[in-house]
């Protein structure tokens, strides 16, 4: 209901709209109050780099940062990666990831993040009091926010938004009786509107997922989906839709698609009943950082990269490395 509530295609969203409004104009007056000095915005002395989106659900934003991370690495760069944390429930915060954080406590994006890229990353609700963590513990020449656009208590030098290129913006309503959590005229203001498969505008970087080799959640070993058949495929991410759509394009076709809500918590019992011992249970990788505690040898899960066109890559990382330049002490 929701769904086609946000898409457009539902009159209903008429009876929200008065929510809506409210919703809208307490997020400009946030907006507004830190860009009048009314509430304190809190920088550091090294560039940050919000990725984030407008919308609620499933644009793909965490392959962004891991595509962004890696480049980073490999140009030299000392990154580190701050997130809320959304779903962990951790004891303290700031929480600094390690090899004894669970997903329970520090939620399944940062724990996915660490374990792909192995740098610093540390999460809380407040994300100027992660980063200082960050910079207490690391020597460190950007940091990237996961998430974050609307969290305006953290100083930021580049804005990336993250767009569903199929759903773009729904009916374009703010919360509930659209997906939107800020107005599309925001897009004006970041510095790049990267966009998840479909069509792009002009200005806009396309952006596209490359599935991996499907990867045992017990014994790491690799093997190609078309050597996991027969296979059940679920999936409990803001979009699954994809997820299964990648699935089906590499030539398998799973014997049943099952759906769990975003950042769902899983239980050993549950996920064993969804296949017999000679199917295969394939998951994202998302899914996969919650489940390997308890998986069974039958369990697998496919990574996913973000691929952007190489032109684009360079427009987008050198203004970052410029940045990054400009905070250096040799630099002035």
């Amino acid at each position: 209901m929701i769904a086609r509530i946000w898409s457009g295609s539902s009159l209903l969203y008429l009876l929200l709209l008065p929510i809506s409004w409210l919703y809208g104009f307490i997020t400009v007056l946030i907006r507004y109050s830190y860009r009048r000095g009314w509430q304190e915005v809190h920088r550091f002395p090294l560039p940050i780099v919000v990725i984030g989106n407008l919308t609620v659900g499933g644009n793909g934003k965490t392959p962004v940062v891991l595509w962004l991370v890696t480049q980073l690495q490999e140009r030299g760069w000392r990154v580190g990666v701050v997130s809320r944390g959304y779903g962990g429930r951790s004891v303290h915060y700031p929480l600094l990831l390690d090899v004894n954080t669970t997903s329970d406590q520090c939620g399944d994006e940062p724990l996915l993040i660490w374990q792909r890229t192995r740098v610093p990353v540390a999460v809380a609700p407040r994300r100027a009091t992660a980063v200082a963590l960050l910079l207490r513990s690391h020597s460190l020449d950007v940091i990237v926010a996961d998430d974050g656009l609307q969290h305006y208590a953290l100083g930021r030098d580049i804005e990336w938004v993250v767009v569903d290129g199929e759903r773009r913006f729904g009916n374009g309503w703010w919360l509930p009786a659209g997906p939107m959590r800020e107005r599309t005229s925001r897009l004006k203001q970041v510095h790049a509107v990267i966009v998840n498969g479909g069509k792009t505008h002009h200005g806009e970087v396309s952006m596209w997922f490359k599935s991996g080799t499907a990867v045992n959640l017990l014994s790491g070993e690799f093997r190609a989906l078309s050597k996991l058949i027969p296979v059940v495929a679920m999936a409990g991410i803001g979009h699954p839709a994809r997820f299964f759509a990648m699935i089906r394009a590499s030539g398998v076709i799973p014997m049943r698609e099952i759906v769990f809500n975003d950042h769902q918590v899983y239980r050993q019992q549950v996920l064993s009943a969804l296949v017999t011992p000679d199917q295969h249970l394939l998951m994202t990788e998302k899914d996969a950082v919650k489940c390997r505690s308890f998986a069974y040898a039958n369990w697998w899960y496919l990574p996913v990269d973000a691929q952007v066109p190489a032109t684009a890559a360079q427009d987008l990382l050198i203004p970052i490395e410029q940045a990054i330049r400009r905070y250096m002490p040799s630099c002035g």
